[in-house]
């Protein structure tokens, strides 16, 4: 059997992985050059995405890339501490939530996937898909096509294989907080807890930073506003986004100001969508998993850990359906489809949390103590971060 898997960001190499590893032949197709994945910020894979990783043999190779993250401390916009949020139980072994650099975990999983004998095909373009009694079709841009058993898109929140399922498909949706993150270098008069990403609801925008054990620290900011068009990213150079965020964080008791003042911005002006609830997740021999079906906020925490998840299930199912691929399309909508459509209706709720006007900044931390004291708790979230990939696959008879 042959998969042409549409995307190589997280969830696409895992996925590439999972089948090669049954003696599927794999294509990953993936628009952007290996030299060209630079951009990007750090984001945390709790236990159960690292759970997926451990599936595929793959968690060993890429621990070293990974910074070990305990949890969350929560701030407002005066210092005071709000509360706190676990990152999860550690899996069996002890390994804890990893915080990475997403460019990094990408190109190291699609590398991965190269040396078990996935082909990848760079600078490639979807531009339409199909399906057929027999076979699956990709279009690209450059005029030629592909064809496999099965294409499965774990192409994002874009999705150009969602389209193709159902043109009236929905689109991602605007949150309403623009995102930056950056790095600062040899910065240690900070007052930050190493391994712990520390939160401050600003007063004119949300802001997160890790110190990792180079003496590094990564951060980021959501700010509230209208989406950021074209123009404006075009003509807004890296040095005036970052005075800008300097501006926006004078006005907390908090490190965040100086930390982005001498730091390098990575990732600049990107409009924060999520994506709900998609109605129809395949059709025929073409399938979806991850962003492309269930794009989440940031905010949740939860994008690549369900990614992860999606394609360790996805490929049992395919393997064991590989004569039906509309059955195990099917079944993974079954399997997947209440716990991602959840996660991403929390994430959403954090989202909001994160735009209230400030004239309501003493009545809303005084609400978010009690929030995180009784209502966000390691237990209200261990359905999230507890869930482990391999008690979810199919059993062999």
């Amino acid at each position: 059997m042959h998969v042409l898997v549409v995307g190589g960001g997280v969830g696409g190499p895992v996925l590439a992985m999972a089948l090669r590893d049954r003696g599927w032949d794999v294509t990953v197709v993936e628009r952007t050059p290996a030299d060209g994945r630079g951009s990007g910020s750090w984001f945390t894979v709790t236990p159960n995405g690292l759970s997926a990783l451990a599936a595929v043999g793959a968690l060993d190779p890429v621990r070293a890339l990974g910074s070990p993250t305990a949890g969350n401390l929560v701030l407002g916009a005066t210092g005071r501490r709000l509360g706190t949020i676990g990152a999860g139980a550690p899996l069996t072994d002890g390994t804890p939530a990893l915080s990475f650099r997403r460019p990094e975990l990408a190109a190291t999983l699609l590398d991965l996937a190269v040396r078990r004998g996935v082909e990848v095909v760079e600078r490639a373009r979807v531009t339409t898909a199909s399906s057929g009694p027999d076979a699956a079709t990709i279009s690209l841009d450059d005029g030629t096509s592909l064809s496999a058993d099965v294409v499965v898109g774990a192409d994002g929140i874009q999705s150009v294989v969602r389209r193709a399922i159902d043109p009236q498909a929905p689109s991602g949706r605007y949150l309403g907080l623009v995102n930056f993150g950056g790095v600062t270098v040899d910065h240690a008069d900070h007052g930050l807890t190493p391994g712990v990403w520390t939160f401050v609801f600003g007063r004119r925008a949300f802001f997160g930073a890790l110190p990792i054990a180079d003496g590094r620290v990564v951060w980021f900011a959501n700010e509230p506003r209208p989406a950021v068009s074209d123009h404006e990213r075009a003509t807004t150079s890296s040095d005036e986004w970052r005075a800008h965020l300097v501006d926006l964080a004078a006005a907390d008791d908090s490190p965040f100001a100086d930390l982005i003042a001498v730091g390098r911005l990575d990732l600049a002006a990107d409009n924060t969508h999520d994506l709900p609830s998609v109605p129809r997740w395949h059709r025929g021999r073409l399938g979806l998993i991850g962003d492309a079906i269930h794009a989440p906020s940031p905010s949740s925490g939860q994008g690549a850990s369900m990614a992860l998840e999606d394609a360790v299930i996805m490929g049992d199912l395919l393997d064991r359906h590989a004569d039906d691929p509309a059955s195990a399309f099917s079944a993974f909508d079954t399997a997947r489809r209440r716990r991602v459509e959840k996660i991403v209706a929390m994430g959403a709720r954090s989202s909001s949390a994160k735009t209230p006007g400030s004239m309501q900044r003493v009545v809303t931390e005084a609400v978010m103590r009690v929030v995180f004291r009784f209502v966000v708790t390691e237990r209200s979230q261990a359905w999230v971060t507890g869930y482990r990939v391999e008690e979810h696959l199919v059993p062999t008879p």
